[in-house]
């Protein structure tokens, strides 16, 4: 980026000089290291009902679980960017793969939901300190005719790692317990550690890292007020006083973020880079998508296993055919740079739409062939969205920002996945708790109680009373949570929906849509549209290294 003067936003940061083996040998490694972070997410999820058996985890409880994870690597992410570009990504990425690693080994012997809790949020950390470095290092070693490639292979490996987990989870779970998931991450974090020491170069851009403590508390705070607030609403009500109190510090510190950073010489994520349309297409598609995909898997594999009755090792066979959608990614990739982003990416939340609303028509009998549906229509439209808003995010920021964009990126995913087991994972709790109740309504009242914490609990209460009057609460806890598993679905897709039109009117100019409705021509829309695009990059281009040059 030049110091003096403008630049346009698709300008990239110059190659590390590596051989052409270097370089596939450095995106092997954060590849993996991004797939260990991307899995453990998710990777518990195929444990739910364990955990709640074992250590009496509550469904709200069975979110923290999840959840403590991806809101402090969502929260630390921009800081971690900042920080990677400021003192080194080869570094920074070192350090967080040592933390992972050591929470790791502790969770093996946690037997708690709080020690759980408390070990994956320490667990998050290092994961912030590791996802932002694994893009930024490709954008810094590959040179730009590869670039798109690697990229693609990046947003693959981010989508695929998740399914390959659960099904490398179930494996585990089908000869040992919940804790031999933690272990297998401690092998693969030494793994990447060893990787990352022999193979990554150093690359830094310290002139354009900039640190922002202040931002980086705002921003967690928001988050896990907000998050709070959702998850434990069905439990404690919508207008409990501690509900109220997380959406009120939580939407109070997000728009302090915000009022923080436009204030700031040097921000840690500049607000006004929202204004060009392909940056937030694109962090708009990643979010949604991920809502929907997180969500999914929290929801679905308490389905199949508890309703199904299907095993932990047979649940993560049956997500397998959404990692060969996922294979779609690098083609996704090129096809956008035909027809251009926006209708790949619309297109492929369109098509996840339509997979989440096969899966909310699930029942208590229904057949694999009928979740194998929906889970293939999802995972290919999550797959054809992904690696064109990925690169959307990455073209849109100038050399000096691709931390940022790095981490911006990764925050999206995981605001996304944190976002998509609480809303989703509510409406299902909410639908479960209200449906048990008014199903349920001859079972004492201490039996009803402790079945609508969980629908592990919900089994084991109608163990306990035996009889037909175990067997009737059995049967009503069941049909509850699939009523729940309906509308969490449901609610799902039309946020998916709502995101695929949003994506259009970002990308397209208002009077390119209304030539568009009057011409019926599709190649002068997206043309005119680009231009656009690349006229306001420009402008906002300018705006920033003015603003910098100020600064200083």
């Amino acid at each position: 980026m030049h110091r003096h003067g403008a630049t346009h936003f698709d300008e990239r940061p110059a190659a590390v000089e590596l051989t052409k083996g270097r370089r596939r040998a450095v995106l092997a490694v954060v590849c993996l290291a991004l797939a260990l972070v991307m899995g453990m997410a998710v990777s518990l999820s195929v444990a739910l009902p364990d955990l709640a058996r074992d250590v009496g985890a509550t469904q709200a409880q069975l979110q923290w679980i999840v959840n403590a994870y991806a809101v402090v690597l969502a929260g630390l992410l921009l800081p971690a960017g900042a920080l990677g570009d400021r003192h080194g990504r080869k570094e920074v990425l070192l350090v967080g793969l040592v933390v992972f690693g050591i929470a790791s080994a502790a969770a093996v012997f946690a037997d708690s939901p709080g020690a759980l809790i408390a070990l994956r949020t320490v667990s998050g950390v290092g994961a912030a300190m590791i996802m932002p470095m694994t893009l930024s290092i490709v954008t810094s070693v590959f040179p730009p005719e590869e670039r798109g490639g690697a990229v693609g292979v990046w947003a693959g490996v981010a989508g695929a790692g998740t399914f390959v987990s659960l099904l490398v989870s179930g494996a585990l779970l089908e000869f040992f317990s919940w804790p031999s998931i933690f272990a297998l991450s401690v092998v693969l974090a030494t793994l990447a550690l060893i990787g990352t020491a022999a193979v990554v170069p150093t690359s830094r851009d310290p002139e354009h890292a900039s640190l922002d403590p202040a931002g980086a508390v705002l921003s967690v705070a928001g988050i896990s007020g907000v998050v709070f607030a959702i998850i434990e609403g069905p439990a404690l009500g919508w207008t409990g006083w501690w509900v109220v109190a997380g959406f009120v510090v939580g939407v109070a510190a997000l728009v302090a973020f915000v009022l923080w950073e436009l204030r700031s010489k040097r921000p840690m994520l500049d607000p006004r880079l929202f204004l060009v349309r392909p940056f937030s297409a694109g962090t708009l598609s990643i979010t949604i998508s991920h809502v929907a995909i997180f969500g999914l898997f929290f929801v679905a594999l308490q389905y199949m296993q508890q309703i199904l009755g299907y095993s932990p090792l047979v649940s993560g066979l049956a997500v397998l055919p959404m990692v060969a959608a996922f294979a779609l990614s690098p083609a996704a990739a090129h096809l956008s740079e035909r027809v251009g982003p926006a209708p790949v990416i619309a297109g492929g939340l369109a098509l996840g739409a339509a997979g989440l609303g096969v899966l909310a028509t699930l029942g208590t009998d229904s057949s694999y062939w009928h979740v194998l549906a929906g889970f293939v229509l999802a995972g290919a439209g999550m797959a054809l969205s992904a690696a064109p808003a990925t690169n959307a995010i990455v073209a849109s920021l100038p050399r000096g920002k691709q931390g940022v964009a790095s981490a911006v990126n990764d925050l999206s995913r995981e605001l996304g996945g944190v976002l998509g087991i609480a809303v989703l994972g509510s409406v299902l709790n909410a639908g479960y708790r209200s449906g048990l109740a008014d199903a349920a309504r001859g079972v004492p009242g201490e039996a009803l109680a402790r079945a609508q914490e969980s629908l592990a609990s919900a089994l084991g209460v109608a163990g306990q009373l035996g009889g037909e009057e175990g067997e009737r609460l059995a049967d009503a806890a069941r049909e509850a949570f699939v009523g729940g598993l309906s509308a969490s679905l449901l609610a799902g897709a039309i946020v998916l929906v709502i995101s695929a039109v949003s994506v259009l009117l970002l990308v397209v100019p208002v009077r390119d849509r209304r030539a568009l409705l009057e011409r019926h021509d599709p190649q002068r829309l997206l043309k005119a549209g680009a231009l656009r695009a690349k006229a306001q990059r420009q402008r906002l281009t300018r705006t920033i290294l003015e603003n910098e040059v100020n600064s200083k």
